[in-house]
């Protein structure tokens, strides 16, 4: 049963195709084959074609066309039909075009957190590489490294007592490359200081006893800065990739000891035992504060090394310094302190007892380890000598330029450093390279062998 709607006109229904009475008010029907009240289809169709601007196509003979073209379709094979079909307006016979194109799908989908990633890259890699990465180290709310000064001293000036040789230039070249390097990376300044150049006084010079005096220049120099770490110029810092505020300032408490005792090459008397002095200056270890530490000191089995110390700006150290740099001092003690100022500082230590409760001494291998032949021939003190299953932080080449020799162990320590802190790539290729060496190694071996054999037959 057909569905109809009421038609507009009264006594009729507008359902097309329907040839029903339609009551027109007495007026005739505008259609060309219809009647007064009837619409046919070819009347409808006939005025369509009219207001489309041409007549409609009606092939004759419509049966045979229809049964003419079916059979056509129906001959042409089924599976090319089908390709056809579900490759049109697709490349065909292109497995990376279509591998791309999905690829391309998927990368737009997350396109969000692609973006989000290459900006988190390129931004990492602008800090790296511009000077963001040292403004940030430097910052005294972030970084700190502001806080640091590295003085390392040198004889760029040929030296005192003796000219320096290529080896000797070498030596310094390493060092001072090494030292810039370090501070670059954490944001600390570098103060390189020419000992043999300029003298204070006009008499007898006595050369590392200016170290004193270069102290106190640079703290003059860098007014913003806390801590002040002297090296001397056979040192390298092996393990770039520590901090001083890691490796050191953060757990000042547990890196350091206050009381000698602990270890005491020297068999110092402490604390001392005198009733006119405050219990902080008796006690052994001072208030146990890290706040009231000015000087950090390593030992070795001579004593007080000053070859890596640390020293703290503060009215303390300001008091050190003048009475260190008395010229009284190294003018009648020069002949009786064969280290010069390290002996001046043991002096002041053991017999002025306001400067104890100041002083903290470190474990050696923390700032300052020895190669072998520095204290000991064999190089196996646990407390003193470098260690590299430990990843020692800075090997001093203590007295190598008496009966050792300072650029062969300078040059085996810089590529050692080289060879502990490789990247990942550096490893994969050295990691190639000793399997080629190993390779040719085994092959020669092999030949040797044979030859061997067909000696003996």
């Amino acid at each position: 049963m057909s569905s109809r709607s009421p038609s507009p006109r009264s006594g009729g229904w507008s359902s097309p195709g329907l040839n029903a009475p339609y009551d027109t008010g007495g007026r005739s029907s505008p259609y060309a084959n219809g009647g007064a009240h009837n619409v046919s289809w070819a009347s409808a169709q006939a005025r369509s074609a009219e207001v489309k601007g041409h007549t409609a196509f009606n092939p004759r003979n419509n049966g045979f066309f229809r049964k003419h073209f079916r059979r056509i379709s129906t001959s042409l094979p089924f599976s090319y039909a089908e390709k056809e079909k579900l490759g049109r307006g697709r490349p065909q016979g292109n497995r990376f075009t279509e591998y791309l194109t999905h690829i391309g799908r998927i990368l737009w989908r997350m396109r969000l957190r692609v973006g989000l990633s290459l900006l988190l890259i390129l931004s990492i890699v602008l800090f790296y590489v511009t000077p963001l990465h040292r403004a940030f180290r430097r910052s005294s709310l972030w970084g700190g490294g502001n806080k640091f000064v590295i003085i390392l001293a040198a004889n760029q000036g040929g030296g005192v007592m003796e000219w320096k040789g290529p080896r000797e230039w070498a030596i310094e070249r390493d060092s001072v490359k090494n030292k810039k390097k370090y501070a670059q990376k954490w944001g600390y300044d570098l103060d390189i200081v020419d000992m043999s150049t300029k003298k204070r006084y006009a008499h007898e010079w006595r050369e590392s006893w200016e170290k004193v005096d270069t102290i106190r220049n640079a703290m003059r120099k860098y007014p913003h800065a806390e801590w002040f770490w002297w090296l001397d110029t056979n040192t390298f810092i092996m393990e770039p990739s520590y901090s001083l505020q890691s490796h050191i300032f953060k757990k000042l408490n547990q890196v350091t000891y206050r009381d000698i005792n602990e270890y005491n090459p020297l068999n110092i008397t402490h604390p001392v035992i005198a009733e006119y002095l405050d219990p902080e200056t008796r006690s052994p270890i001072g208030d146990g504060k890290p706040n009231s530490i000015n000087l950090i000191v390593p030992q070795d089995c001579g004593g007080f090394n000053l070859g890596s110390f640390f020293i703290r700006r503060s009215a303390w150290t300001d008091r050190l310094l003048d009475i260190w740099w008395d010229p009284v001092g190294y003018e009648q003690k020069h002949m009786e302190w064969e280290h010069k100022e390290q002996d001046a500082l043991e002096y002041m230590y053991t017999n002025q007892p306001w400067i104890r409760p100041h002083v903290a001494f470190i474990q050696q291998r923390k700032v300052n380890s020895f190669p072998p032949g520095a204290c000991g021939e064999k190089g196996d003190d646990p407390r003193i000598h470098y260690q590299e299953k430990d990843r020692d932080f800075l090997v001093n080449m203590a007295g190598c330029e008496w009966g050792r020799d300072c650029w062969a162990e300078m040059y085996s320590y810089r590529q050692l450093s080289n060879r502990l802190n490789r990247n990942p790539w550096e490893k994969f290729k050295d990691w190639i390279g000793d399997s080629m060496k190993k390779r040719k190694q085994e092959k020669e071996k092999a030949k040797k062998q044979e030859k061997e054999k067909e000696g003996n037959h």
